[in-house]
């Protein structure tokens, strides 16, 4: 199905370094709440509970950002957060925020499921497996053809 999950994120002051546009730590700060309301929202996965009651973790084992613009206090910029690709034990994923037409950065994500109990890397749990599953990517037509 290949979809994607999108967030309006209002920028506050509080966002904001002293040359009056955001401080690019706050992007990243965005981004994991982007991701704590794809799995509530979108996978209908309770986060807070994997977190406290399953204890698997979904740390960012790798990032790579790319800042376009600038974005200032009072604009609205919308967060979209697309499935790049679903490992065994990892999820890519690819963040865009952009307001009006315009990237203002852009994230690539490897997320991987640990136990939080013994810190090591765990395969992904059946129930977040089949949810994950209708942001999988889809192949290339162009791919499909030639296989």
């Amino acid at each position: 199905m290949n979809a994607h999950f999108e967030r309006p994120v209002r920028i506050r002051f509080s966002h904001c370094d002293p040359a009056g546009i955001v401080f690019y730590p706050q992007y990243l700060v965005m981004t994991n709440a982007l991701v704590e309301d794809w799995f509530n929202e979108g996978l209908r996965i309770d986060y807070a509970q994997m977190i406290g009651q399953r204890r698997i973790g979904l740390p960012i084992v790798k990032l790579d950002c790319e800042f376009s613009r600038p974005s200032q206090m009072g604009e609205t910029i919308m967060l979209t957060l697309k499935v790049a690709a679903i490992g065994r034990r990892s999820i890519s994923i690819d963040i865009l925020g952009h307001c009006n037409g315009e990237a203002r950065f852009c994230a690539r994500q490897v997320l991987v499921t640990t136990s939080l109990e013994s810190g090591g890397s765990i395969d992904i749990p059946s129930d977040m497996a089949s949810a994950l599953a209708m942001f999988a990517p889809q192949p290339d037509s162009s791919e499909a053809q030639r296989t």
